[in-house]
């Protein structure tokens, strides 16, 4: 079976954490749960430098700078991408150092971490140390996943990252604008450890903010009607037929009631949110660790994004149309429309009791008495 995660000499390029259980591939280094950022990057065969090197062309018999240059793994000469100068690569070194200030203090504690695309994306995912548990059983576990592209148009990408423990989804974590649950860097600036870290708050205030939206989605029932247009935005429309769901779409709308964990908050927006994860980590992609790049770094982890949004938006609507819904507005106007009718009877005898007395005001007692 064809891996995405990089192998080199018949080995993979990916450490994790033995006591956490073997990954989905049953490929990598196992390593123990006390292990430094720097020793996983080593244990993962990551201990590796990208060297800069100009490039050149030949024009009409002489050699001339493109002024391009490539990047190049220093341990066995592979040209990873070529890029133009202002492009600053971030060494392996420092993207593991990132973690060292948190896993030093017990804030966090090293999880897995590997290569894919041969060499050209590095990861690193660590263990918060915080979760949550819902609706009486439902564990989620936060992580922090940091991705170093040597890739030329990608950039460097650290988020927070939830994974639900009983089917091992991971979630995505969607923020408002001022509040984002991820830093980009781009790879023509400097890479500065301290700013990103200020910016995420390494902060537990995210986890926090998405077990609120859980609990929400957990709270609201979906009717049949808007778990198909659910899918339909998520998963999109059939191309022949616009008015039935994509083959994806009716795959995860099966998943619903069927997936692992649905007894902890059956019917609800909770589930239908998971069906979509379970679908991207489980059952889309040619293989597990294609299903995972694409969940993690591809067009599946802004899926996730999207589908927590959306079932945000319509666990969030109310539906004026339902039977409940208009009988309670009739039971309304009726109690409005008895109030308007009281006041309008008490304003109307109160007329009735001022005007005679105001005509009365103007009559002249003498002549009155002389008529």
């Amino acid at each position: 079976m064809a891996h995405e995660l990089e192998m080199v000499n018949g080995q993979a390029q990916m450490a994790y954490r033995e006591s956490k259980g073997l990954p989905w591939h049953g490929l990598g280094t196992p390593v123990t749960d006390d292990m430094t950022p720097q020793e996983m990057m080593k244990a993962a065969g990551l201990d590796w430098e990208v060297e800069e090197s100009e490039c050149f062309a030949r024009w009409k018999g002489d050699v001339v700078a493109t002024g391009q240059k490539a990047l190049i793994r220093s341990t066995d000469g592979k040209v990873l991408t070529q890029v133009g100068k202002g492009w600053n690569p971030v060494q392996n070194a420092d993207a593991f150092d990132f973690f060292t200030e948190f896993v030093s203090s017990g804030d966090m504690q090293m999880d897995t971490a590997g290569s894919l695309k041969d060499g050209r994306l590095v990861w690193a995912l660590a263990d918060v140390r915080e979760g949550f548990e819902l609706f009486g059983g439902d564990e989620v576990k936060g992580y922090l996943l940091f991705s170093n592209p040597h890739i030329y148009g990608k950039s460097i990408d650290i988020k927070f990252v939830m994974e639900r423990v009983v089917c091992n989804n991971t979630l995505a974590v969607a923020l408002n604008e001022k509040n984002q649950p991820s830093v980009r860097v781009n790879h023509r600036s400097v890479f500065d450890p301290a700013s990103v870290k200020e910016i995420l708050g390494i902060g537990h205030n995210k986890i926090e903010e998405f077990k609120n939206a859980a609990e929400f989605l957990g709270s609201k029932r979906y009717t049949d009607e808007k778990l198909t247009e659910f899918f339909g935005v998520v998963f999109g429309k059939s191309t022949k037929e616009k008015e039935t769901l994509a083959r994806t779409a009716k795959e995860a709308m099966s998943i619903v009631e069927n997936q692992p964990g649905y007894e902890y908050a059956p019917g609800t927006w909770w589930n239908a949110y998971n069906a979509v994860t379970y679908m991207t980590d489980h059952n889309l992609g040619r293989s597990a660790d294609s299903r995972m790049a694409s969940a993690w770094f591809g067009g599946n982890a802004k899926r996730k994004v999207d589908a927590l949004t959306t079932a945000l938006d319509m666990a969030d609507v109310v539906t004026l149309n339902s039977p409940r819904w208009k009988w309670k507005f009739k039971k309304l106007g009726q109690v409005l429309c008895g109030q308007c009718l009281l006041l309008l009877t008490l304003l109307g005898a109160t007329l009735a009791a001022i005007l005679p007395d105001r005509s009365a005001s103007r009559i002249d007692p003498v002549e009155a008495i002389g008529q």
